[in-house]
């Protein structure tokens, strides 16, 4: 029996957070962290999705790691593939969402796809092809300034038409809530003989109308709230077969790693000081070579014994603009994200096996270190954010959680720890 449901994640935290809404939906799901070698493991799996870190490289290395993940699953019989991007849509003028999807659909043979990040349950809305947070236009929300690939402009329809090379249009809402025949008549009406669709959904209900539409093709791409539409789909077509067992308990330390500069885990640091030992990295002596890995390895040394600690980088984003501008964006996120890697590692050998990692550079740099295959996914910390159990770590798994900057409440760290244990 192969997977019912298989995607393609452009970041470990964005992989993460589909898998909880399949997981949710009563799908048994596996994170993979690449492009798995052998399929064997996942012969007992309702759901699969593939990890990459494709969001912020050049678009050709996107697109070709992306088509490779594509021919695995196709190999292991998966009838739809989505392309799981962020809620923000973060990309810049030359991808990588529109490369990608647009590879996808022509690897697949499709003449139209399905495209939105929306999902009206987490604030995240699409109406008349514009993207709303919490009913605020994304370019005037507290999410526009990714510090990689900032997003100042709330027109998808437009945002995806300087990425892609085929055309772009908009699905009305109105046109969806009429139904799936109207939508499919819609598009046919479109012109172009490829083209992506930016779909408007602002009631959960229009998810499962697009689930529905997008399962027509091979492929999509959105957020998570498509791939609920889609699980939906997809599951009245065929019941899911396997049973949802909870996780194995690890035993041993507990830490946490924060690098997002996101204003919701700057709150989430602040509060943790009230629960735990807190660390707060010097970026720029980060950056500088100054010592910091092994300054956060002596404190967690320290500290562990007791109880749980954070170590963070995380500043504003004046400070990290500042940073950026000093040493250049990429080689400040790429120095800072070593070194938090660096310090994983070390907290693992101090005897961490419960870990919860804020940020998706961050999380994809930590799980890279730490040499992790795959994660089968248990019950939600928070919306957005599950439990990860490593599968055959070597040293001994781990339960982790890789949470995405603006995710979780205030109190999240010391709660998901406690979870966790």
């Amino acid at each position: 029996m192969t997977v019912i449901l298989a995607a393609i994640a452009d970041d470990y935290t964005g992989a993460s957070d589909l898998a909880n809404t399949w997981r949710k939906c009563g799908l048994r799901t596996v994170q993979t962290i690449g492009i798995p070698v052998d399929s064997r493991p996942f012969e007992t799996i309702d759901a699969l999705v593939v990890s990459l870190k494709i969001r912020s490289v050049p678009a050709v290395d996107a697109v070709a790691r992306a088509i490779a993940a594509g021919e695995f699953l196709r190999r292991i019989g998966t009838r739809h593939v989505m392309y799981k991007i962020c809620s923000t849509f973060d990309s810049t003028d030359a991808g990588n969402i529109g490369p990608v999807t647009d590879a996808l659909m022509e690897r697949a043979g499709q003449d139209w796809t399905v495209v939105t990040p929306a999902f009206p349950e987490t604030g995240r809305t699409v109406y008349k092809g514009h993207l709303f947070v919490n009913d605020v236009p994304l370019n005037e929300s507290a999410l526009r300034d990714h510090p990689l690939n900032p997003m100042h402009d709330a027109n998808l329809t437009r945002v995806l038409a300087r990425q892609s090379k085929h055309a772009v249009h908009s699905l009305d809402c109105q046109t969806v809530a009429l139904g799936l025949e109207s939508c499919r008549a819609k598009i046919a009406a479109m012109p172009g003989r490829r083209k992506s669709i930016i779909a408007d959904a602002i009631w959960d209900s229009d998810l499962d109308v697009l689930g529905q539409l997008a399962s027509d093709g091979a492929v999509s791409t959105g957020a998570s709230g498509l791939g609920y539409g889609l699980a939906r789909a997809a599951l009245a077509a065929r019941p899911a077969q396997r049973s949802m067992a909870n996780l194995a308990a690890v035993g041993g330390r507990s830490a946490v790693i924060a690098g997002s500069c996101s204003a919701r885990t700057l709150e989430q640091i602040d509060a943790a000081e009230r629960h735990m030992p807190v660390l707060r990295l010097d970026a720029q002596r980060i950056v500088s070579g100054g010592g910091a890995v092994e300054e956060a390895l002596e404190f967690a040394r320290r500290q562990l014994a007791a109880g749980p600690v954070l170590i963070a980088s995380s500043g504003s984003p004046d400070a990290v603009a500042a940073l950026q501008r000093q040493h250049g964006k990429h080689e400040a996120g790429q120095a800072i994200e070593n070194a938090l890697a660096e310090i994983a590692i070390g907290l693992v050998d101090a005897g961490v096996r419960r870990l919860v990692v804020a940020g998706g550079e961050t999380s994809g740099a930590v799980v890279d270190k730490l040499a992790i295959g795959s994660f089968e996914v248990g019950d939600e910390l928070a919306p957005g954010v599950p439990m990860l159990r490593t599968i055959g770590h070597p040293g001994g798994d781990l339960m982790m959680a890789l949470k995405s900057g603006n995710f979780g409440d205030v109190n999240f760290f010391a709660e998901a720890l406690a979870r966790l244990a």
